[in-house]
């Protein structure tokens, strides 16, 4: 068992600034890895669209960045992640991709100490947030759904003030 708690939830639920929260109350925490790579490939020159339109290659290079820093990552540390590898396979159901065998495989070696679902706020998009409503709807419904048939607890976290969903995550560790 490891000492890593997932926030999750669809786009716009307020996962990044609920973790950097928690960051700046003391806790280790990740970055969001889809995020990371598209600015990383944003400093390569390549535009969102262009990032967008392979998405499968998208994804898998996603996978590979989660995979490799819940690699790095000390299972007795008490660590906050934003999104982990459980999100990839809701991505991979929502775009209607097979998942790949290195998702699968890390499926089968995730553990957490729970999960916290965050709800839904109103979306707003911005440079790597394409979705709309509807997507945003259907992602977060994928994300619960493979949370839910893990084996690690998952609280439901409702739509808060900022600082009032990290006091009701620590409340519930």
């Amino acid at each position: 068992m490891t000492n890593w708690y997932v926030i999750t939830g669809g786009p716009s639920s307020g996962k990044t600034t609920t973790v950097n929260l928690l960051k700046e109350r003391g806790y280790a925490t990740t970055i969001e890895d889809a995020r990371h790579y598209i600015d990383l490939q944003r400093l390569g020159g390549r535009t969102v669209e262009e990032i967008r339109a392979r998405q499968a290659e998208f994804q898998r290079n996603v996978l590979a960045i989660e995979i490799e820093q819940e690699g790095r990552l000390d299972p007795e540390q008490i660590v906050f992640l934003d999104r982990a590898i459980p999100d990839s396979l809701a991505y991979y159901r929502f775009l209607h991709l097979e998942p790949e065998p290195a998702l699968l495989q890390a499926l089968e070696r995730v553990n957490y100490r729970k999960v916290f679902v965050l709800d839904l706020l109103p979306m707003v998009n911005d440079y790597a947030r394409t979705e709309d409503a509807a997507a945003q709807q259907q992602i977060h419904e994928l994300i619960t759904d493979v949370y839910m048939a893990l084996p690690f607890p998952v609280v439901k976290v409702p739509p808060l003030e900022a600082s009032a969903r990290v006091d009701y995550i620590l409340a519930r560790l």
